[in-house]
């Protein structure tokens, strides 16, 4: 039986295909989509690549039974939007489809608030203008930060059109429309051996959501971008990440989207998987470290009650991600146990985003203090540890069968 974790490089962005089943059955999932250009850099050739050590024809499409987008951030989603607009071109055009999709998991912003699409879409339009709705980023007139969150929300929008353009069913089994952490919440038997704990975003904590956002509906004409700017930062990343724990046989993975370590510690603790003591552990074979290694998602703590063998931190630099201070954290936490982590970008590469991050908010730069460089010379140990994902060929994390 197959249960691999195949990491794609993805610059800022997260983008991963969960391989599982057999050789005479294999599954495939893929679990976010990085940023514009993954899809035709890395995604697409992967799949290629797939389809053919298969064996299938060029004009047979590869099945996918799931596409999972874990939260509506644009270095998340974006390229599943560049895939499924492929597919639906394709379609329009009578081609060949080159992936048969099967399902998709995804929380849609309107969902989650608990507001139909047209009054979001009203309000929002309202204040920001339709161009605010495009699903892009760069807005005229718009604050950055302002322009990133509603470019989210409209590309939300277009992948459930998308969606339903191309028939697939959506959160399927979940009565509510929404994918959400339950009190000891059952598993979902996805097949072929493979079983989903959804760990996150929290019902009671979606529910604190709709009610902010509500307010935020009702006094919309009369707040500044600032507001929105502020409710979503607060919100989204924290909330709407879907956390999902994919078991098979006795192997476990963690998906952690872009969600705080506090509140994954908590799902943890809601689905019964961790003592709500503040000391208990649990310990996974892979952890997708949350938020592309962010220091702002993690604390000492998280490290220490949730183990992992694999840490994968996907990210190139940008917005200073992976942060030396996570992998410090780590190292303090772990020492010389045995663990590997795995870094989608060379560290030079990295440290060059980082250093570039670093200037462009007005910071000095020391090699010494802050770079990955640095640290890894400084910490031999820990840097034996470190894999990094070569773009020339798949970097696979085997938990079963070798693939």
């Amino acid at each position: 039986m197959f249960f691999t974790l195949d990491v794609q490089q993805a610059r800022k962005g997260d983008c991963l295909i969960l391989h599982y089943g057999s050789r005479n059955d294999p599954g495939l999932i893929v679990i976010d989509g990085g940023p514009s250009g993954v899809y035709k850099s890395h995604l697409k050739p992967r799949l290629e690549e797939i389809r053919k050590v298969r064996g299938l024809a060029a004009d047979a499409a590869l099945p996918v039974d799931l596409l999972i987008v874990s939260h509506i951030d644009d270095d998340h989603i974006r390229g599943l939007l560049e895939l499924t607009k492929e597919l639906l071109d394709a379609r329009v055009a009578q081609q060949p489809l080159p992936f048969r999709i099967k399902g998709l998991w995804h929380n849609t912003f309107d969902d989650i608030i608990g507001n139909s699409s047209k009054e979001l879409t009203a309000a929002v339009a309202i204040q920001f203008g339709t161009a605010s709705l495009s699903g892009e980023v760069d807005v005229d007139g718009l604050d950055p930060g302002v322009a990133k969150v509603l470019a989210s929300v409209g590309q939300g929008f277009r992948l459930r059109d998308d969606a339903k353009g191309l028939n697939l069913s959506v959160n399927a089994g979940f009565a509510s429309k929404l994918i959400l952490a339950n009190k000891k919440g059952k598993k979902v038997d996805v097949g072929r051996g493979l079983k989903f704990t959804v760990i996150g975003p929290m019902k009671d904590e979606v529910l604190a959501l709709q009610e902010a956002h509500d307010d935020f509906l009702q006094k919309q004409q009369e707040k500044a971008e600032a507001s929105l700017a502020a409710f979503a930062d607060k919100s989204i990343p924290n909330l709407s990440s879907l956390v999902i724990l994919a078991e098979a046989g006795k192997k476990r993975i963690l998906f952690t989207g872009d969600a705080r370590g506090d509140k994954i510690l908590q799902g943890l603790e809601l689905v019964g998987l961790l003592k709500d003591d503040g000391k208990s552990k649990i310990h996974v074979d892979v952890l997708k470290g949350p938020h592309h290694g962010s220091v702002r998602n993690v604390a000492p703590i998280f490290f220490e009650r949730l183990t992992a063998d694999h840490y994968v931190f996907s990210g190139n630099g940008e917005h200073g991600n992976p942060e030396r201070e996570t992998l410090q954290m780590l190292a303090d936490v772990r020492g010389d146990e045995g663990y590997t982590v795995h870094l989608t970008y060379p560290i030079d590469k990295i440290d060059a985003e980082r250093k570039d991050d670093c200037k462009k908010k007005g910071n000095p730069w020391s090699p010494k203090k802050q770079s990955l460089a640095a640290f890894l010379d400084a910490n031999k140990n820990f840097a034996k540890k470190i894999k990094i994902v070569d773009e020339r060929k798949p970097h696979l994390i085997n938990l079963l069968d070798e693939m």
